[in-house]
């Protein structure tokens, strides 16, 4: 794919991609079996277990989670009203989105509480294992201590494209939008009205300016890392991709990331 062959010459020492689509794997670029670090990545693969478990019984998406009133539902979408890095209130619940990785440092307690396994092993055995994730291992907080590899997340995305680990139903809820309407900001790129999120995954929506392209479909949800890394799924051209990357996200970043999508984007629709 050209967009793939442009990485070549991004601002880094290493980096690699996967194109998937309900085919299969599309394209690849550089060593997909490399681990990176995830940095917020981390937080789909977090939400990914945290539905397992809802789909398993040992929590709900009702069940009472982070400041009183607010729940699993609210932790996940950001909109318990927790602040950025603490487990202090900002905002009253549903309020605000605002963007909590503490909030998935909350998630991973409950769900080690609820079913008596420490959340690591936990993702392991219910997203690593069924998907195949040899390289993926949570070393750090649940907001954003995870590392992986593209072939990893390639197998992650086609799930996402392809529902197995969790019913459909609840994977649409996941990359539905969720207590519509909330104004808040995308770390990085500035305040959006609104800010949608789903359970777990940042939904494209309308903003602007934005990691994705101009061209993704409204419905298009993923996620980004400050560590130089991202994950988009386009649920309308059934497609997805992964670009890991060794340099923190920054200046450079942007409109970088933005263009390179928007010519994949051109490749898939050619």
């Amino acid at each position: 794919m050209k967009a793939l062959r442009e990485l070549s010459n991004w601002p880094v020492d290493t980096v690699a991609a996967a194109v998937v689509t309900t085919d299969g794997v599309v394209d690849t670029y550089g060593d997909t079996a490399r681990v990176y670090d995830l940095a917020s990545v981390t937080k789909l693969i977090v939400a990914q277990a945290v539905l397992v478990a809802v789909e398993e019984g040992a929590v709900e998406l009702d069940t009472a989670a982070g400041p009183p009133g607010a729940t699993v539902a609210h932790l996940l979408a950001h909109a318990s009203g927790l602040a950025f890095d603490s487990r202090e209130s900002a905002a009253g619940i549903a309020e605000q989105r605002i963007y909590s990785s503490a909030g998935f440092e909350v998630l991973a307690e409950l769900v080690e509480a609820e079913s008596g396994i420490a959340f690591g092993d936990y993702l392991r055995e219910a997203v690593c294992v069924p998907l195949g994730m040899t390289s993926t291992e949570l070393v750090g907080p649940a907001g954003h201590g995870a590392r992986s590899s593209v072939a990893d997340l390639t197998a992650f995305a086609a799930d996402q494209l392809a529902p197995a680990l969790i019913s459909p139903d609840l994977a649409a809820a996941a990359s539905t939008v969720q207590f519509p309407g909330l104004d808040g900001f995308v770390p990085g790129y500035g305040k959006h009205r609104p800010n949608d999120w789903g359970l777990g995954f940042e939904i494209r929506g309308q903003k602007t300016p934005h990691w994705t392209a101009p061209g993704h479909s409204a419905r298009t949800y993923g996620h980004f890392g400050q560590a130089g890394t991202f994950l988009w799924v386009d649920p309308d051209r059934r497609a997805s991709a992964v670009v890991l990357t060794d340099r923190p996200f920054g200046a450079w970043a942007k409109p970088l990331w933005s263009d390179f999508n928007q010519t994949l984007l051109d490749d898939l629709d050619a």
